[in-house]
């Protein structure tokens, strides 16, 4: 069974869109790490991001991880506003309404320590796929 704290340390990441609604294509390549930071974790990734034939330019995002009752793990933005939560060990599925976009993600374990996440993003102005490779670095 997961837990929180079998995601702590560096991770390398690739990751790809796909922007049905540009008609465009993206990719992103960094690394992540998770680290206890007081009553929760932090989830830091940097890399570079390639949106359609544009260069690469950095990027960066920051979420704050906590472990919650039965195993599930809370995601929230570095601000602290709720995102979602998943259970790693029993369906890792999640969604997030961010008016007026539907965020929607499903996480795969089942290779462990070699981790899968697929966003499905709808919505009047949105309307894509993310799907990110994560592995130990």
């Amino acid at each position: 069974m997961r837990e929180i704290a079998d995601f702590e340390g560096l991770w390398r990441i690739e990751r790809s869109i796909e922007d049905r609604l540009a008609g465009q294509s993206g990719a992103f390549e960094g690394e992540a790490v998770l680290r206890p930071a007081g009553d929760h974790w932090l989830w830091s990734e940097t890399g570079q991001l390639r949106l359609g034939a544009g260069a690469p330019f950095s990027a960066t995002r920051r979420y704050l991880w906590r472990a919650e009752t039965a195993g599930r793990i809370a995601v929230f933005f570095e601000d602290g506003r709720p995102f979602h939560s998943f259970d790693p060990a029993g369906r890792p599925e999640a969604s997030h309404w961010c008016d007026p976009d539907n965020y929607r993600v499903s996480y795969d374990f089942a290779d462990w320590p070699h981790w899968r996440a697929t966003w499905r993003v709808r919505g009047p102005r949105k309307d894509y796929t993310m799907r990110a490779e994560h592995r130990r670095a």
